[in-house]
């Protein structure tokens, strides 16, 4: 238990990091629905983080989705 909630911490801060920054996320919507979206993370909160997409729509994630890698960060070329 205690691994899973350091791991949560380190998710957190990478995230936290990212504030700003253009990146790339790709997320598994169940049932092989996979989307890819290219943009920035706006804001943090305690449970949750918003990331602004390149079209304008904005999303948000929990930690844990980044944890269990329904989501996964990647970098994108400029």
């Amino acid at each position: 238990m205690r691994e899973a909630k350091s791991d949560m911490n380190a998710t957190v801060s990478l995230i936290k990091e990212a504030v700003g920054k253009r990146v790339g996320i790709r997320v598994n919507r169940g049932r092989n629905k996979i989307e890819e979206m290219v943009g920035a993370v706006e804001n943090v909160y305690p449970r949750i983080f918003t990331f602004r997409a390149d079209d304008g729509s904005l999303n948000s994630f929990c930690y844990a989705d980044v944890v269990s890698k329904n989501i996964r960060f990647f970098r994108v070329r400029e």
